[in-house]
């Protein structure tokens, strides 16, 4: 039986998790969901040492350390490693197309790249990640809380990704040689065209257009904002064999938006004006 060692059981590493063990893993973790704490050194030591495969999804620390490889990185040697970035690491590129071989650690995001280079130096596979959404965790959710905006911001353009398309990727780089991946979808689109097509799948109308400063933003939002890129996906495409689920965000709602009951969508709250993203 395989086994997986995972840093972080969040959201998509859950996802991952559950994943695996359906195909026949043992899968042990730390986490607010996982197995055992971060902190219970002796456990998560022999845990490490029955591990053939080891994924992180833990973000660098507030001194811009990564934990993971701060506290355990010396038992790393010899693992299959892979590790859950972001494609923040690029910065801002103006809207233009990124791929692997852009430039780094120009952006908001230093700590993180300093991070995904650490986990390259040491052969893993570092997937990095736009704007994730899936079950529980999508414009849909946004739009029905009163939580969703739409920004009068020109050209402005992100790329996001379904988790099942995270999912697969990973599980497709398991044996695959170690680099970089950006694991996103076909189509980089403004948040304003996905929050206006969650609008209307839901039968609702869009919230109104707002600057930056009426939206009431919080700062880790307008940081959001500040960069703007489009990822491309190619080299997952050739290397790996990836193919999307869900190509486009509209594929991706629209097999959402199947999950949502009319009771909640009928019963949830008017559109906010100044709510937080």
């Amino acid at each position: 039986m395989p086994r997986m060692f995972i840093f972080g059981l969040g959201y998509t590493a859950g996802h991952i998790a559950r994943a695996l063990e359906a195909r026949g893993w043992e899968v042990v973790s730390t986490g607010s969901a996982g197995t055992l704490s971060f902190d219970d050194e002796g456990n998560v030591r022999l845990a490490l040492g029955d591990a053939d495969h080891v994924l992180s999804s833990v973000p660098p620390g507030g001194e811009g350390l990564d934990p993971v490889l701060d506290r355990y990185g010396h038992v790393l040697a010899g693992k299959l490693l892979s590790y859950l970035s972001s494609t923040g690491v690029y910065g801002d590129a103006r809207g233009a197309w990124v791929d692997e071989s852009a430039p780094v650690g120009l952006g908001r995001r230093t700590a993180r790249a300093d991070a995904d280079a650490e986990w390259l130096a040491r052969g893993a596979r570092v997937y990095r990640l736009p704007g994730i959404y899936g079950p529980g965790r999508s414009a849909f959710e946004r739009v029905l809380e009163g939580r969703a905006h739409r920004l009068a911001l020109r050209n402005q353009v992100f790329s996001r990704v379904h988790v099942s398309d995270i999912v697969s990727g990973v599980l497709a780089g398991l044996g695959a040689a170690p680099g970089a991946y950006n694991l996103a979808d076909d189509l980089p689109c403004s948040q304003n065209t996905l929050i206006e097509e969650a609008c209307r799948l839901l039968g609702r109308a869009p919230p109104p257009l707002q600057s930056i400063e009426e939206a009431n933003l919080s700062a880790m939002a307008r940081g959001f904002y500040a960069e703007n890129r489009r990822v491309a996906n190619g080299k997952a495409k050739r290397v790996l064999g990836w193919k999307l689920a869900y190509p486009d965000y509209v594929a991706g709602l629209r097999a959402l938006k199947a999950m949502i009951s009319p009771a909640v969508a009928s019963e949830a709250p008017a559109i906010a004006r100044n709510d937080q993203r």
